[in-house]
């Protein structure tokens, strides 16, 4: 996977191949909502089932971070179980056997993660500790007495796994990680463990080392190079399966004989296959594809290869499922581009679905919000370029709108259907909002992956001005009155278009973005050490004369050119980009005396996690754009 930060999620598009965009329906005044309006919504994810199946453990951001909630599946009723006003929890699951529970926090976005058990009496016990040790949960042993998780206490490089007994709680080292390999998974019976090897962004190897004897044997094919995703062992440890598009365009699901050697395809699409995994007894496969920007969910009975049939949910697609280990239930987490996501119980035995959570502020009617829909525009080259477009409901011929092209994070990003309330806001109050999913994207297949390494800021940035192009060909937009916005490296992207094409764009909003490329891959964290020549193989060494093309492709050393109004936003604890990028960027756009709006959150890390926050940065964006775009005066 490339560097990259998910500030869009999931669902729901409507395929639309043509070069123009028609849109037969009517445009039609709608309510405005306030920025508080829509971070009154609830974030809900997660959903580990209890022990006795009654209670999902759920994260729900209705206290203004991410707290710990359980929900009863017979009413619906729901109850805060943790009650942090500093630092997000994200729940883990449930201690087997037991009401106690585990989840995960760092310290305002630092991304330095730590394992805690929360305690049937409310006590709260650090199990990971060390204040630079990034540790996460790895899974439970098959007789449910252990919890294997992940740390790099011993070498900030390096990620061992560890095993901890529950109630004692005390760690002891499982495998040692002394060549900067990444952990797959552990089988069954504990005896064979998968590792794999970053060899770029796009390719990597894949190794089974089996415990007892010591051996290792690589399992990537060395003849056909690709991405290898290691994807689960069966419960009697015999099998092995992985994902992988080596020798074809889209990833597929394979299976793998651990005696034999022999691979066999499981299953394959003209779409990425994204995860698979198999149900506790192994009655059902999961399968999720990524299919033109949203999620495709199969659940397969394995023995008779029969699919499950969901009862439909209006205007929803199901974006993830968690099965009970009973394989009576099934949680579903279903959303939409017009809705965040909401947690349904589907009972496999009486056919039942039943929903848990409402999401969507009732003050919102979701008649007044924008559908997501997929269409295709051509780049310079004439390459087709796919991208998710909201139109604001008010937009005609008579009544021009201004407009946005977003960037996703990456590189290697996407831009999906899913619900994002930045972008409702947004298009809520009058703005079209095109988000590109340039060259060098996901799931457009491998070649379309690869199209921008070495060659970033160029024809990536290319694609998103083409996406500026495509908005001012529509009869409703101004097309003097077009600006780019996008977080992490389409923030990067962002200045990029700032400084190197000035007179393309009227504004640019920068959301921690990379502005100074020779600092930010000098800078990497620690724990991404394994990753680290992956990303210099696709953006350049900064310490060989790749830095000359670095510092070419950086916007801070080119502040000068920038000539039309910016505005970034910062988290001061961000390890990826860190808070001096964005200060010396803004900077040198002062010193050239074009208007800079610049807000740093302190409690913020590389995304936005506080409502508080959210309310402030991204209120602040409509107020900056109503000033410098929307009423701009043509010509």
């Amino acid at each position: 996977m490339k560097y990259s930060i998910y500030l869009m999620t999931l669902l729901l598009g409507v395929i639309a191949c043509q070069q123009d965009h028609n849109d037969e329906t009517e445009a039609r005044e709608v309510k405005q909502y306030t920025i508080e309006q829509f971070y009154e919504n609830t974030k809900f994810s997660g959903g580990a089932f209890s022990p006795d199946e009654t209670k999902l453990l759920i994260n729900s951001n209705e206290t203004g971070i991410f707290n710990l909630f359980e929900i009863n599946i017979a009413d619906g009723s729901r109850s805060q179980v943790t009650h942090s006003a500093e630092e997000s929890f994200f729940a883990v699951d449930y201690v087997p056997g037991t009401t106690a529970m585990l989840y995960e926090a760092d310290k305002g976005g630092n991304e330095i993660d730590h394992v805690y058990l929360l305690s049937d009496d409310g006590t709260s016990t650090d199990l990971t500790p060390g204040e630079n040790a990034k540790s996460g949960f790895f899974k439970w042993s098959e007789d449910d007495q252990s919890m294997f998780y992940f740390s790099n206490l011993r070498d900030p490089k390096y990620f061992d796994v560890y095993k901890m007994d529950i109630g004692t709680w005390e760690p002891s080292l499982f495998y040692e990680n002394t060549e900067g390999l990444n952990v797959g998974g552990i089988s069954a019976d504990e005896d064979w463990i998968s590792l794999s090897k970053t060899i770029t962004t796009s390719e990597n190897l894949l190794f089974l080392v089996n415990q007892s004897s010591g051996t290792r044997t690589e399992i990537s094919v060395p003849d056909a190079p690709g991405s290898y995703d290691f994807a689960g062992f069966s419960k009697d440890s015999k099998t092995a399966f992985y994902i992988t598009n080596a020798g074809k365009e889209f990833a597929y699901l394979v299976q793998y004989d651990l005696e034999s050697g022999e691979r066999s395809t499981l299953f394959e699409t003209n779409w990425d296959v994204m995860y698979s995994y198999l149900s506790e007894n192994e009655t059902y496969r999961v399968i999720g594809i990524n299919e033109d920007g949203k999620n495709t969910i199969i659940m397969r009975e394995v023995a008779t290869g029969k699919d499950i049939d969901f009862p439909t949910i209006p205007d929803g697609d199901v974006t993830g499922l968690r099965i009970s280990d009973s394989e009576k239930l099934v949680r579903l987490s279903v959303g939409t581009s017009k809705s965040p996501n909401n947690i349904y119980i589907y009972n496999l035995e009486t056919k039942e679905l039943k929903k848990l959570t409402e999401s969507l502020n009732p003050e919102i009617n979701p008649d007044d919000l924008v559908a997501a829909e997929v269409i295709r525009y051509k780049s310079f080259d004439g390459l087709e370029i796919p991208a998710i477009y909201y139109k604001p409901h008010q937009a005609s011929p008579e009544n021009k709108v201004p407009a946005l092209v977003w960037v996703h994070g990456g590189p290697g990003g996407q831009s999906r259907t899913g619900y994002f309330a930045l972008i409702q806001y947004l298009t809520n109050h009058g703005y079209a909002i095109l988000a590109v999913n340039n060259r060098g994207s996901s799931g457009y297949g491998k070649t379309f992956y690869k199209m921008d390494d070495r060659n970033h800021g160029d024809k990536d940035l290319k694609d998103c001005i083409a996406g500026k192009d495509w908005l001012a060909q529509q009869d409703y937009i101004d097309g003097e009155r077009i600006g780019i916005i996008g977080g992490s490296y389409g923030g990067y992207m962002t200045m990029a278009a700032m400084a190197f094409t000035p007179d393309e764009f009227k504004v640019g909003v920068n959301i921690f973005g990379v502005t100074n490329w020779l600092r930010t891959l000098k800078s990497i964290p620690p724990f991404w050490e394994s990753f680290r020549n992956a990303l210099y193989t696709e953006m350049g060494d900064p310490n060989t004369d790749d830095s000359v093309r670095l510092y070419n492709i950086s916007p801070v050393f080119h502040g000068d050119k920038v000539k039309n109004p910016v505005m970034v936003l910062q988290g001061a604890n961000d390890p990826r980009v860190l808070q001096i990028e964005s200060d010396e960027m803004v900077e040198a756009v002062r010193n050239n005396n074009v208007p800079v709006e610049y807000v740093v959150f302190p409690d913020e890390g590389h995304g936005f996690v506080k409502k508080e926050n959210e309310i402030k940065g991204y209120g602040d964006i409509l107020k900056f754009l109503d000033k410098h775009l929307k009423e701009t005066i043509k010509g």
